[in-house]
Parts: structure tokens; C-alpha cells; sequence
């Protein structure tokens, strides 16, 4: 007579406990960082986010939370202590023409960063913005896109990384606009291949709109902002550029803003 193996009894102990590692595996697994949820959610940048939790100024539903790194679910509340909110909202964004020969970020080659030009001397006399200008706020301003130094028109400096990420994000859907002076002749074939249809670095370009403004000038927007991308598309068509003006970014123009001058972005303006 055969006699079956005896079924192997479960702890009902183990199982629970089995069942609870796993459920909260699985809720660590869907956690994510604080600052990331935070610069998702359009609150601020990453670093910046870093720097409102390392000053306690970070409350996660209802708590205050100081330690960088922590993990929180992506349905958390999270929100900034009225100090952190008046931080926040101390930011300058500033707009400026930037003049031929300087570069947008870091200063190189003997060249000086378009920030050197901030001071109260070169603010433009007509904005009619509030707010005095300080030097601080220079501190931590960054370039919210680029524009060459061979290039001229409106440049974005900004210490809020919100601005930054509407700009220059992954999700951005903020377009540019130029002027763009030309030498050399265009067949009806290069311009459309200007609008759609060119390579940089091995990438197609993404979609832009280019006419004729005038007899030797271009009008080009583009949604992306490859380096010297309008320059490069030029010379794939047979064009040399002789002069580059950014004119729009999103909804902001350049207007009569003088070239070396800047203003402050006001507060119902918006890319």
C-alpha cells in the first residue's frame, strides 16, 4: 500500500509576514525621491528642492522633512513653509538683449558671460517693474537656453529653476524666434528642406517654420535648440549666416528692449 507524502503545513505566521515584505517592497519600489516628485510637480528645480529640504522647509503630508534623499509615494502632499514660499518667489528672472561677443554661460576664451552686463546702470529705463536691483540676485543666475557669441537678441538669466525647466525642459514646448541674415542663394528644394527634412548628428531635426522675411533675411522657429543649429542648417543648404537675432522666446518678446540692457520679467508675463 502506497502512503502519500504528507502535505507540508504553512505557517499562517510566514505567509503574513510574506505577504507584508512584499507589499512593502512593492510601495518602496513605486517611492521616489522628494526632489524629483518636487520638480516634476513644477515646484522648483531638483537642486533647488535639495536645498528647501536641507533648510527644513519642505512639508510632506503635513511633516517637515530635512533629510535629503528621502522617498516619498507619488501621491504625497508635499508643499513649501511660508519661509520656503518667500524664498521661492524672491527669484529674479531677467531678460536681456545680449550684444554680439559675449557668452551665454560661463565666461571662456577671454570672453565674459552675458550676467557681467546685469547692474542697476544697464536695467532698461522703462521697465516698470517694482523691484529694486541688489547684486545678490545675481547669485546662482543662470542661462535658461543658449544664444552664441556670435549671435544677438533675447537671452533668459534666471535663479528659478521652474522658468528653467518651462524653457529648456525635456517637456518644453516653448518655441524660439529669429532673424536670421543671409548670404549665398536658397532653392525652393533647401527651404524646404530648412523647414523639415535635415540631420545633426545623426539626429533628424525636429519640424521648424522658415520663410523669407525680406530679400536677404530668414524668419526661423524652431521648437528644439540644438548648438549653432541655425547656422549648421544653413550651411547644409549653401548659406552663410552674417547675422542672428533671437527675437521671441514663447510668448515673450524682445520689443524695444536696447541691445545691452535687460529688464525684469514681469509677474503677468509667461513663456
Amino acid at each position: 500500500m502506497m502512503i502519500g507524502k504528507k502535505p507540508k503545513m504553512i505557517n499562517p505566521c510566514a505567509r503574513r509576514l510574506k505577504v507584508a515584505w512584499q507589499s512593502s517592497t512593492l510601495l518602496h519600489m513605486q517611492m521616489e525621491r522628494l526632489s524629483k516628485i518636487m520638480a516634476s510637480r513644477g515646484m522648483c528645480s531638483r537642486r533647488e528642492a535639495d536645498r528647501y529640504i536641507e533648510r527644513g522647509l519642505v512639508l510632506v503630508n503635513g511633516e517637515v522633512v530635512s533629510e535629503l534623499g528621502t522617498r516619498v509615494p507619488p501621491d504625497a502632499v508635499i508643499e513649501l513653509a511660508e519661509a520656503g514660499l518667500k524664498r521661492r518667489d524672491a527669484q529674479a528672472t531677467i531678460l536681456i538683449n545680449k550684444p554680439i561677443g559675449y557668452v551665454s554661460g560661463q565666461p571662456e576664451d577671454g570672453y565674459k558671460a552675458a550676467v557681467s552686463l546685469i547692474s542697476a546702470q544697464t536695467r532698461w529705463r522703462e521697465d516698470r517693474v517694482p523691484r529694486k536691483f541688489h547684486p545678490a540676485q545675481l547669485r546662482g543666475m543662470a542661462p535658461a537656453g543658449r544664444l552664441d557669441i556670435d549671435s544677438n537678441g533675447l537671452l533668459v538669466l534666471t535663479q528659478d529653476g521652474r522658468v528653467a525647466r518651462q524653457i529648456i525642459g525635456e517637456d518644453s514646448s516653448v518655441d524660439k524666434e529669429y532673424l536670421v541674415r543671409v548670404h549665398g542663394s536658397l532653392s525652393e528644394e533647401g527651404l524646404r528642406l530648412l523647414n523639415y527634412g535635415l540631420e545633426l548628428d545623426g539626429k533628424p531635426l525636429m519640424r521648424a517654420q522658415v520663410s523669407w522675411q525680406n530679400s536677404d533675411q530668414l524668419r526661423f522657429i524652431l521648437h528644439e535648440g540644438k548648438k549653432r543649429q541655425i547656422r549648421r542648417m544653413c550651411e547644409m543648404v549653401g548659406l552663410q549666416v552674417v547675422g542672428l537675432k533671437r527675437i521671441r522666446i514663447g510668448k515673450i518678446m524682445l520689443g524695444n528692449l536696447p541691445n545691452g540692457q535687460w529688464r525684469y520679467l514681469r509677474e503677468d508675463e509667461s513663456f
